[in-house]
């Protein structure tokens, strides 16, 4: 089993003023598979905020850390800044596989700043604030996804293993 934390970053859901529906998102698109939430938290748009938050589910020792919320173009959107701070790595092949598969559910997608990267041995990976996004993409994501995570902790020795079989 693969451990996983789920940031929501929303200024309103953080209120209390809307409730959030990305968390369950994401408990129904990795139900059944090998990856479980084991954090999850919400938290405002305040950059520290989402820096702390971040900071602390790297240092928990979670393999995969999922946030939604903050890639757009408003003002207070600093999700991608953030994680370019924190990241030692950055997966752009990722960020790239995500919008182009986006583009073809939403042309909305292309403006969509998410990025990924690795800090530690944590892969972090950046999602829109959408409950569908949220869905569809980590869907996406699901069939290859132990194979990043596989390599940062150093227990594939020869991709081959997981891409020929």
């Amino acid at each position: 089993m693969y451990k996983v934390g789920v940031i929501v970053i929303s200024d309103r859901a953080a209120r209390g003023e809307r409730r959030d529906a990305c968390l369950p998102a994401f408990q129904e698109a990795l139900s059944g598979s090998e990856f479980e939430i084991v954090d999850n938290t919400i938290v405002d748009d305040n950059p520290e905020n989402v820096r702390l938050a971040l900071t602390q589910f790297i240092n928990t020792g979670l393999q995969l850390v999922f946030t939604s919320g903050g890639t757009g173009f408003a003002p207070r959107d600093n999700t991608p800044e953030v994680t370019r701070e924190i990241i030692e790595k950055p997966a752009p092949g990722i960020d790239e596989a995500i919008r182009t598969f986006s583009r073809s559910k939403s042309p909305y997608a292309i403006y969509s700043r998410g990025v990924s990267g690795i800090a530690g041995q944590t892969l972090i990976i950046n999602l829109p604030g959408s409950p569908r996004a949220v869905k569809e993409i980590v869907t996406f994501l699901l069939p290859t996804l132990h194979h990043p995570l596989k390599l940062i902790a150093g227990r594939l020795a020869d991709c081959r293993e997981d891409i020929e079989r």
